[in-house]
């Protein structure tokens, strides 16, 4: 089995989170964990000799049995954040394509679950119209909104504290 890139120091925690983004029609697909209402983008941690393609392809037949393909690289983010003590969060981000659209839904909500360190976790699947982002909809983290909207040029390097 492989060793997730998420450890703990006794500084603090790291982790190694690679994000995809699944955008169609002017929507895009993001999580949330069931009876919560901000958002965030799929993904997962990396296995340590996985690359970021490799880890997004697993966790979304993982996580929503989907088979995708890896675009390109959207967005790099360093987010800092209070996750058992103080996380430090590299977080790169991809532009992704369904490459069989008879997997999941195309619109609305459909549910699912992730599984972190033996606890699982009921997820939303959400297809969130870009109006519901231009109208302030919470997503984490917020730097990534303009990069789905494709209001930004290039990668987008961004950091994150919380």
């Amino acid at each position: 089995m492989s060793r997730d890139i998420l450890f703990d120091t006794e500084d603090g925690r790291f982790s190694y989170r690679v994000g995809g983004l699944l955008i169609r029609e002017d929507q895009v697909l993001l999580q949330r964990a069931v009876g919560e209402e901000g958002y965030a983008v799929i993904g997962g941690h990396a296995a340590f000799f996985e690359t970021n393609a490799e880890t997004l392809k697993r966790e979304f037949l993982e996580e929503i049995h989907a088979p995708i393909e890896v675009r390109k690289l959207l967005a790099l983010g360093e987010i800092f954040f209070p996750w058992n003590g103080p996380c430090h969060q590299i977080f790169p981000c991809y532009r992704l394509r369904l490459t069989d659209e008879s997997a999941i839904p195309l619109t609305g909500t459909f549910h699912g679950f992730d599984e972190l360190g033996g606890e699982r976790f009921d997820l939303d699947f959400c297809w969130v119209p870009f109006e519901e982002l231009r109208q302030g909809a919470l997503v984490y983290p917020p730097e990534i909104v303009p990069v789905i909207l494709g209001d930004t040029r290039g990668v987008v390097h961004f950091v994150y504290r919380q």
